[in-house]
């Protein structure tokens, strides 16, 4: 058994497909402090299992980390759809991300950014848009 499958089980219990986790917390879950890389460098973070037994941890238990934040030791995990199984999580490729992994997410009927420029750009009613915007230009 893992020193780290008290995170797998606290990740498991956990229903929202996205909270926060401040180092401390996990720690406490943990029963032991973090390694001091874990604070110093984001990678420590990465969703590569390559990377640190922990890190298959959390995807073996179904999440991944993302924002995280060194300054103010937090992170956040993300449920995926399918937790990978730990042969899976081992022959992940490296230094791949894991947007090729489903993820939960709302269903959207449109993409988020739809309609985010909407109303920034205004034209003049006597403006003819087919016209050239240099009528000399093609002379040249």
């Amino acid at each position: 058994m893992s020193k780290y499958a008290p995170l797998a089980e606290f990740l498991k219990e956990q229903s929202p497909v996205v909270f926060s986790c401040t180092f401390s917390e996990i720690e406490d879950v943990l029963g032991f402090k973090l390694p001091p890389s874990a604070y110093q460098h984001r990678a420590w973070w990465s969703n590569n299992p390559d990377n640190n037994v922990m890190t298959k941890t959390w995807l073996t238990a179904g999440f991944e980390t993302m924002n995280v934040n060194i300054e103010e030791h937090t992170v956040f995990f993300r449920k995926i759809l399918s937790a990978p199984t730990p042969i899976e999580a081992a022959t992940h490729p490296k230094g791949m991300s894991d947007v090729t992994r489903p993820f939960i997410t709302p269903h959207t009927a449109h993409h988020p950014l739809r309609g985010a420029l909407k109303g920034t750009i205004r034209i003049a009613i006597d403006v003819d848009l087919t016209q050239p915007a240099d009528p000399e230009w093609g002379a040249e």
